[in-house]
């Protein structure tokens, strides 16, 4: 097995990666017990500033990425938070589904949110690792990822022009199999995810809330990581545009809930962004290909290997067009709430 890498890996040692969790799990557990201690809808002012923060911390860590490990590392993890911070916009359209479904309160809708978001930190942090793994240990991974990527591009284009949001949940099949082994109720009460009533506990629709995005982001995970991989192989990076992205998440659907709406043209971006990185992990699985059914296992070199600033801007140059055509075309459409 060939072990491949597509820069010198990064000296990323054991305490970075301590720091690094440690100050990302207080950050979480302060705005857990803030929003436990406080529930509430926020307000568009309020969402505003405290995205620009994270926003901010993100966009402030590429200099850090730079200064510690050099400026070819700060391109990738800048490609990688705008990619994922892109896609977690699609995100929002299907937490505004499962909102609407389950019928969630304002005020309680943000703390769903950030407890869906840890779990979601959780599990893609173990799909980093696996991986990272698989990378290391078969370079043909790169065409399993790229093909993915390129299918998930031509699904979203599906979507877009059939509103498959409108009608489609993640995690609606694991409701009822949820509801099937655990008792629940159609109440909401507070922030209280399970209650007991003469003597029996059952989970309530908060609880269910919960779980269903946490499993949506679980689908979600399956095209954002394998995109961030397109664009690094570095795990430290991968981890932290995640997480950067995943952490402004609850802010950024209540300040753009009133403009979702408008956002026509964003899955034809995310789809051209997906397959933009699909055919760059094809094209370098190639020119680094073992498989012997290709070419006789020789390395196949169609085009050059397309580099990380390159991509950036194919990125940024995508999201920019799409919004503008959006709102544009939208311009006259009143804003939902």
């Amino acid at each position: 097995m060939l072990i491949y890498l597509m820069t010198p890996m990064m000296n990323v040692d054991l305490t970075a990666w301590l720091v690094t969790i440690g100050v990302l799990v207080a950050v979480i557990v302060f705005d857990l017990i803030y929003q436990i201690r406080h529930p509430h809808e926020p307000t568009f002012k309020e969402s505003a500033i405290q995205s620009a923060i994270y926003v901010g911390l993100a966009l402030a860590f590429t200099f850090v990425v730079g200064h510690l490990w050099g400026g070819q590392y700060a391109g990738e993890y800048l490609a990688g938070f705008i990619t994922e911070k892109s896609l977690s916009v699609d995100n929002l359209f299907v937490f505004l589904i499962i909102f609407t479904q389950f019928a969630v309160p304002r005020a309680l809708q943000s703390q769903a949110l950030l407890i869906g978001i840890v779990v979601a930190l959780i599990l893609r942090g173990i799909f980093i690792a696996v991986g990272a793994a698989a990378i290391a240990a078969y370079s043909w991974v790169f065409y399993l990822f790229g093909a993915f990527l390129v299918y998930t591009a031509v699904m979203l284009i599906w979507d877009t022009f059939h509103e498959a949001h409108d009608d489609k949940v993640p995690g609606g099949k694991l409701m009822q199999i949820v509801k099937r082994f655990y008792p629940t109720v159609d109440e909401y009460h507070g922030t209280k995810l399970t209650i007991v009533q003469q003597g029996k506990r059952y989970l309530t629709p908060l609880m269910l809330v919960m779980i269903s995005i946490g499993a949506t982001d679980v689908l979600f995970a399956l095209d954002s990581i394998p995109a961030v991989y397109g664009l690094t192989d570095q795990a430290y990076i991968v981890f932290t545009a995640n997480a950067f992205a995943l952490l402004g998440l609850r802010q950024l659907y209540f300040l753009l809930s009133g403009l979702m709406q408008r956002l026509k043209y964003l899955g034809v971006g995310l789809s051209i962004i997906l397959a933009w990185i699909g055919v760059k992990l094809v094209n370098h699985a190639l020119h680094k290909n073992e498989l012997p059914f290709i070419n006789g296992g020789e390395h196949v070199e169609i085009i050059p290997e397309i580099s990380t600033e390159l991509s950036l801007g194919v990125i940024i140059v995508t999201l920019i067009v799409t919004t503008v055509a959006s709102l544009l075309v939208t311009r006259d459409a009143p804003a939902k709430i």
